[in-house]
């Protein structure tokens, strides 16, 4: 009892419920590693009971938390309701003193802390007097020895949605390559992609993978090329620099034009073996040729208003910058394993690394730079996306961790509980749990900072981007924490401030104009869906998992595909996504072929095959009645149209079309549960035979255009099933 009181006092869960009906416990083991990851001793039986009273004092004589949040035109400003602030229950006599982001400064005495005949300063001001920000909160509280300071997050209580109904597609950049691309694809691709959907298709968005900066592979070996592990989430990946369009390209001269034009026909080279002759994208070769090319580029020098342009960016970016490049000029020199560092340089802050700062200081300009460049090229596929007429353009995506010997986990070592991995417990679809290696956020020094790195992360993203897509948007709430070398099943979770998290996305969001995608697919916590969706917050809706699990009197539903007018209107609705199969090798069955060919069934093939059948027959058959599939079925591409005429059908504000389903591709981007089994995150984009299709191919596919008619046809939503001549394919 009293090691859940501790628990409880510090956000850590003694217990969790994987489904409505049933109650696991998390083992105390797991409780206690937790807590000493917060600096908590709850070793002994003396000092869980030292820490419970330690905790519940410190918590009795707070004044103010370290964050607290104020929403500007919540439900209670709706209603007219001017009674609750975030100040309520402060002493008799508390002074309270605001000082803006931009240098104002506030003050006033609580009405709730002071009767309105005792007051004698400044009226409280109202929520929608604030301006909207980060601020210092000062309170002078009566009989108490100095003042309490906390950060306070003015933010508007819902996020605006997008400005209308919209489709778009869903990429992964990296397989994109166009007649240009130097192995791998870049932004210079994403740009034209962007240009040619918005202008061709009528498309109003494309979502991209994460574009975050990745861990460099140690020496003699390969990067991981996952995008979802990447080294920071503040800065993204020079590897997706279109190097021919940095300004400074066109002014090469001499030996240096020479080398560089060594280096394209390599590059040519590498992007035809992936393209005609089978190879797998290898993101360490492309990098390879662009660093050397980019490291020539940076020796010409800057004109004075690139210069002026690079000294702003340098001044935005500050010190977060200067600790990214530090930390690749220190990755160069001595490894991406920050563990086999000289133990001085494990520390950001310490004197050596000062003094190795300054020796490589060559090396973090040419990373500062990269930054800059690569931010330069998001902006201007943004514009091009813009230009377009899409409403929204770009959606970047947000990963839910770093790697743990990256360039974010070394900078913001104190913000990390480094002996934690985040992962999630044991459920339907995995007994075993997952770990996914990513070292969590600390609530505590998240909120002690006033949650300075979430906002930096979600500010950088926003820069070029009309929208963000959040992966695992449930971490705002809650993360299983699982002590490092340990399994998934030691694990417990750990509590975030909710509120304070989501002020912090309704802020940067509406300061940028964009909106926000939450992906909450799986086992979601009560409650959840319904806070996101309060603040504006749209979720995702994947076809083939939208059915009826609730019943319309809160018990068991029946479990049948979910009527189109029932879905949700606030989510992004599509077919599949990167971790799940092509809705092409959905329809055929061959993703249950491909999993047992790499051993990953855990029934009998047979038993997979007729499962998997079933799903896609009853869907078939919903298509069917609704008069979405006019030709009766039995033909893969009039299915996959049927899939996308069903989502049109569907109240949701966005429709993602997953590009590789445009033409048929079976391949899954990235097979949950494989590592060196499968080629995760490096499959080119390919048509139903398994063709790599360059840009150029995909744009003048037959059967891309055909598929793109349901989103012009206005007939494409009828009620009323339609006839075809005998042998007739309709598009």
């Amino acid at each position: 009892m009293t090691l859940s009181r501790l628990a409880a006092l510090y956000g850590v869960a003694t217990s969790y419920s994987p489904s409505p009906d049933r109650t696991v416990r998390a083992t105390d083991a797991a409780v206690i590693a937790a807590l000493a990851a917060l600096d908590v001793d709850a070793s002994t039986p003396q000092g869980v009971q030292h820490a419970l009273e330690l905790g519940e004092s410190e918590l009795r004589e707070r004044v103010l938390p370290p964050t607290v949040v104020c929403w500007q035109g919540g439900p209670a400003a709706a209603d007219g309701d001017s009674d609750t602030s975030p100040w309520d229950g402060l002493p008799p006599g508390t002074h309270l003193r605001l000082d803006t982001e931009d240098g104002a400064r506030l003050e006033w005495e609580p009405t709730a802390a002071t009767s309105a005949a005792a007051a004698t300063g400044p009226s409280e001001p109202r929520p929608e007097e604030l301006p909207l920000g980060v601020h210092r909160l000062t309170a002078t509280v009566p009989g108490r020895d100095g003042p309490v300071t906390a950060h306070l997050v003015v933010a508007p209580y819902e996020i605006t949605g997008p400005p209308g109904r919209g489709h778009g597609f869903l990429v992964q950049l990296y397989s994109l390559l166009s007649a240009r691309s130097w192995g791998m694809g870049d932004l210079g691709d994403l740009a034209e992609l962007a240009s040619w959907a918005g202008r061709r298709v009528g498309c109003d968005f494309v979502q991209v993978n994460p574009l975050h900066a990745a861990v460099p592979g140690p020496p003699g070996g390969t990067t991981d090329p996952s995008p979802y592990r990447p080294s920071s989430r503040r800065f993204p990946d020079p590897v997706h620099l279109r190097v021919e369009e940095v300004p400074e390209y066109t002014r090469l001269t001499g030996a240096a034009r020479d080398r560089v034009d060594v280096l394209l026909r390599r590059a040519a080279e590498l992007r035809e073996s992936v393209l005609r002759k089978g190879a797998l994208i290898d993101r360490d070769a492309v990098w390879a040729l662009k660093k050397e090319a980019l490291e020539l580029i940076a020796e010409i020098p800057l004109g004075p208003g690139r210069c002026a342009d690079y000294g702003d960016f340098l001044a935005e970016h500050g010190e977060d910058l200067e600790a990214h490049a530090t930390w690749c000029a220190l990755a160069e020199a001595y490894g991406p394993d920050t563990s086999v560092w000289p133990p001085a340089l494990r520390d950001p802050a310490s004197a050596r690394t000062a003094r190795a700062r300054h020796a490589l200081l060559d090396r973090v300009d040419f990373h500062s730079r990269l930054a800059w460049l690569t931010d330069a090229q998001l902006g201007a596929a943004q514009r091009a996306a813009r230009e377009a007429g899409m409403a929204t353009g770009l959606v970047h995506d947000l990963a839910v961790g770093v790697h743990p010997d990256g360039a974010d986990a070394w900078a913001q070592r104190d913000v990390f509980a480094a002996a934690m991995s985040v992962g999630a417990p044991p459920d339907a679809f995995n007994a075993h749990g997952q770990d996914w290696g990513l070292p969590p956020w600390r609530p505590d020094r998240l909120a002690a900072s006033g949650y300075a790195p979430l906002r930096a992360v979600v500010r950088g993203l926003l820069r070029h981007a009309g929208a963000l897509r959040v992966d695992h948007i449930m971490g705002l709430f809650r993360l299983w924490w699982i002590p490092v070398g340990g399994r998934p099943t030691d694990g417990t979770y750990v509590h975030y401030d909710a509120e304070a998290m989501l002020a912090v996305l309704c802020l940067e969001a509406h300061r940028a104009g964009a909106f926000v995608i939450g992906e909450d697919l799986g086992t979601v916590e009560p409650g959840v869906r319904e806070t996101l969706h309060r603040h504006g917050v749209l979720g995702t809706s994947v076809l083939w998992f939208e059915r009826e699990w609730v019943g319309a009197d809160g018990g068991a539903g029946t479990g049948r595909p979910l009527p189109p007018e029932r879905w949700r209107a606030g989510c992004l609705a599509t077919a599949t996504t990167h971790d799940l199969p092509p809705t092409a090798a959905r329809i055929t069955g061959e993703h249950v072929e491909l999993r047992h060919r790499l051993g990953l069934l855990a029934r009998p093939l047979a038993v997979e095959r007729a499962a998997a059948a079933a799903d896609v027959a009853e869907w078939l058959g919903v298509l069917s009645l609704l008069g979405l599939l006019p030709g009766g079925g039995g033909w893969e591409e009039d299915e996959i149209r049927a899939v996308h005429r069903f989502l049109l059908r569907t109240p949701a504000r966005m429709v993602g079309v997953w590009l590789p389903d445009t033409v048929g591709d079976r391949r899954p981007q990235n097979l949950p549960g494989t590592r060196d089994e499968y080629p995760n995150w490096r499959l080119p984009l390919a048509d139903a035979d398994g063709r790599p299709l360059s840009l150029e191919e995909l744009t003048a596919s037959r059967r891309l255009h055909a598929f793109m008619e349901v989103f012009r046809s206005p007939a494409a939503t009828r009620t009323a099933p339609r006839t075809a001549p005998p042998g007739a394919r309709p598009v």
